[in-house]
């Protein structure tokens, strides 16, 4: 049986804290969706949408910017699935990766799982892991509803990231 023991510098352990903000474009109509419904009730009879959405699954590939403008500088993907996880309001339950594909992040992932009510003015969801730069990350995002036509959005993101 062979040990091993690693030492550590404790300025190797000194946690890092980044901030990040940057815009997420949810497209779920028109010819190129970037989220689209994968499951969801079928034989629901009801008036309440609401409960006619509750269940419902989406898996998403959505375009990361760094401003509002879906024309804006893509800097990466968000990419996971949510599903609608109340009766009584919009609100979603998200296991997501925002992946970074450009900038000083580019190669660089992190993890949000947690309730997001979107209706609210501002939702906060915690994050649960990362890769790359975001190694061991954890912390916090601020989501605020930018824009929203009919069911597309852009979803501006406040991020704090505690990582090594």
């Amino acid at each position: 049986m062979a040990f091993s023991l690693a030492l550590y510098n404790a300025a190797a352990l000194k946690q890092k804290v980044t901030r990040i903000q940057f815009y997420m474009h949810d497209i779920v109509g028109g010819p190129h969706p970037t989220a689209v419904r994968i499951a969801g009730r079928s034989n629901f009879t009801g008036q309440d949408p609401f409960e006619a959405m509750f269940g419902s699954i989406s898996v998403m590939d959505n375009p990361l910017t760094v401003a509002p403008n879906i024309n804006s500088t893509l800097v990466g993907r968000g990419q996971g699935i949510y599903g609608m996880s109340s009766q009584e309001e919009f609100s979603l339950l998200m296991a997501l990766t925002y992946a970074f594909t450009a900038g000083p992040y580019n190669g660089s992932t992190f993890s949000v799982l947690g309730r997001n009510p979107v209706m609210n003015e501002e939702r906060e969801m915690p994050i649960v892991g990362g890769t790359g730069k975001f190694r061991l990350a954890r912390g916090y995002c601020l989501a605020r509803t930018y824009s929203m036509d009919e069911m597309n959005a852009v979803i501006g993101y406040n991020v704090t990231l505690l990582h090594y």
